[in-house]
């Protein structure tokens, strides 16, 4: 399939990897290990213009469209930390998002102006511990006070919790369930009313994950993002571009892993002959070439869809559904072809493997992917 990058976007590409490969990847084993990677990478990133690049030069951005970012996205996956790209991807990707398409120049100037400079830090709140997929089910409550609202109530598995300055907060402001009534608040992290705790997990070891409690927070009146009870709608709309992201990242870390692996396969000698000399293993890793190509092409072209302005949610599902699963399928795939050496935490495989596995829940579950591709085949 042909690529739908084009020059410019091949000399951004470039300039992103020379930046993972000297101000990343050096580290990021480090940072695996510290369960942690310091806020300045933020701002470095910020510096170069990477967490602004579809964003409008007047609050600081680049300018540039969806397939800018699709490429940060793509060359993110080569870090050597899962847990690095969530936290980076998860700023640009899906918590920055909604205050450039639902806020209102005020919001922009105060949160998304400093969110591109990589001084204000974003998550995006939604999942709760009884709400997950079942975003309708959600229990976090807003309730209007004078000058504003008071939010109280739970959350779950936030990227970026912990570290975020500001949390792009997904409220019950009517109702007791149901899609009405939910609304969307800029809730400052940094106030008695928030607290945010850090979660271990399986893989992306260095970004944090967070469970975070209000507890009578406090949020402006100014800071309603979007319309009062409108804010399924912005859940919504946010998800298909959540959810490229998710697959652009997710092809690029096979690929990764596929050129590690095949390295390995060449050098590492059995019976007297490198493990390419075998054709079972041959034929294994032609299938892994196969599998990466094929997610590619399903994800490119659900891209240039999406970014042609098209309803492509049934090829964005698509693509989340086929690259997590297969990701996964194939991390395991390499590690077996390492062998013992594929356990060993110096070797990279092994985080890669445990990383992947996350992709087939987050962003919508395979179950969910499911449905809703049963829903737009009218099945």
């Amino acid at each position: 399939m042909p690529s739908p990058f084009t020059a410019e976007h091949e000399d951004l590409r470039a300039s992103i990897r020379r930046f993972v490969e000297t101000e990343l990847r050096p580290h990021a084993a480090r940072w695996e290990e510290e369960r942690w990677f310091p806020n300045e990478v933020f701002t470095r990133a910020g510096e170069l213009g990477f967490l602004g690049l579809k964003y409008p030069e007047s609050l600081g951005g680049q300018g540039g469209d969806h397939l800018h970012d699709a490429v940060w996205a793509e060359e993110l996956a080569r870090c050597g930390s899962g847990g690095v790209a969530a936290g980076l991807g998860a700023h640009t990707g899906i918590a920055t998002p909604p205050i450039w398409t639902f806020g209102s120049p005020d919001q922009h100037a105060r949160y998304l102006a400093p969110a591109i400079r990589g001084e204000c830090i974003a998550a995006l709140a939604i999942t709760e511990p009884d709400a997950g997929s079942d975003v309708a089910a959600l229990r976090t409550r807003a309730r209007p006070v004078d000058g504003g609202w008071v939010v109280s109530g739970a959350k779950t598995y936030i990227t970026n919790g912990v570290r975020a300055g500001v949390l792009v907060t997904a409220v019950r402001t009517s109702g007791d369930g149901g899609h009405d009534g939910i609304s969307f608040l800029l809730v400052d992290a940094d106030q008695p009313g928030v607290r945010a705790s850090k979660l271990e997990k399986l893989g992306w070891h260095a970004s944090d994950t967070a469970e975070i409690a209000f507890d009578e927070a406090f949020a402006p009146e100014a800071n309603l993002l979007g319309e009062r009870d409108q804010g399924f709608r912005l859940i919504m709309a946010n998800f298909q571009w959540e959810r490229l992201l998710m697959a652009l990242g997710a092809v690029a870390s096979m690929q990764l892993a596929f050129e590690r692996t095949v390295a390995y396969a060449r050098e590492r000698r059995a019976f007297g002959r490198p493990l390419t000399g075998f054709q079972a293993l041959r034929h294994r890793l032609a299938d892994i070439a196969t599998t990466i190509h094929a997610g590619r092409c399903v994800t490119y072209d659900a891209l240039e869809r999406f970014v042609a302005g098209e309803n492509a949610v049934e090829q964005v599902t698509m693509a989340k559904l086929i690259t997590q699963r297969s990701a996964f399928e194939v991390m395991d795939a390499c590690l077996q072809i390492h062998g013992g050496a594929g356990s060993l935490r110096e070797v990279e495989i092994e985080r890669m493997a445990r990383d992947a596995r996350l992709g087939p829940i987050g962003g919508g579950t395979d179950e969910i992917m499911r449905e809703i591709l049963s829903r737009t085949l009218g099945l």
